[in-house]
């Protein structure tokens, strides 16, 4: 693929991607060595979130590995890793009431949520597709098989712009409960909202690197048609 001066940009917001992993593995790693006063584990938190919001029928699941927590909206589970699901941190207690905002979300049929989920059969087949139809396009100099591959990837771009709101929506949730409830203090909020936004900035930074990418693609594809 040609060079073009987009890439520039491109490699500025991976190398802010990279850094935003490590800021937030190093964040969550800073304030889990910080017990929590309230003493709850991430299970407890998230357990007493969910009933606290009619959702007892959704179980909570330990899973291994760092920072691998989700919430699963197909078989309505929210899955914590060891850490989390053990701990008595702000760290543990801030991720863990993350996810349940998910389950909050989903339960409340929260508009970009649905949105997402409404998306993403078809983004987990173009995502795939994409790149083979821009490489063809490019190659070939065929122009329709650009077109449809930036259509194509257009359509992940679109998923990743509302995951932004999306994973906003369940840390504002989860702060709100967090405080309102009695789960930390006021002066444990401060390291909750540290947690939560370096975790938003890996979001921030794959949204930013995606739309930089269909931005250069729009642009190779206008010039050749010009030529």
């Amino acid at each position: 693929m040609l060079f073009h001066p987009m890439d520039i940009l491109i490699f500025i917001a991976f190398g802010i991607s990279i850094w935003a992993q490590f800021r937030v593995k190093g964040t969550f790693n800073r304030w889990a060595q910080v017990p929590i006063s309230s003493g709850m584990t991430g299970y407890d938190a998230a357990r007493r979130m969910l009933d606290s919001n009619g959702l007892h029928d959704v179980p909570i699941e330990p899973v291994p590995g760092a920072l691998s927590d989700h919430y699963d909206p197909v078989h309505r589970v929210v899955r914590l890793s060891e850490p989390v699901y053990y701990e008595r941190s702000i760290s543990a207690v801030a991720v863990a009431c993350h996810e349940v905002g998910h389950a909050i979300q989903h339960k409340v049929h929260y508009p970009m949520l649905v949105a997402r989920h409404r998306i993403f059969p078809l983004v987990n087949i173009t995502s795939g597709i994409a790149p083979l139809l821009l490489l063809a396009g490019f190659f070939f100099h065929m122009s329709g098989l650009l077109l449809l591959g930036i259509l194509f990837f257009s359509a992940a771009v679109t998923f990743q712009l509302i995951t932004l709101p999306v994973e906003f929506n369940a840390s504002n949730r989860a702060r709100e409960v967090m405080v309102s409830e009695g789960y930390i203090t006021n002066e444990e909020e401060g390291g909750v909202a540290k947690v939560l936004n370096a975790a938003a900035l890996t979001y921030v930074a794959a949204a930013l690197i995606s739309l930089l990418e269909l931005l250069k693609y729009i642009m190779i594809f206008n010039s050749r048609r010009e030529e």
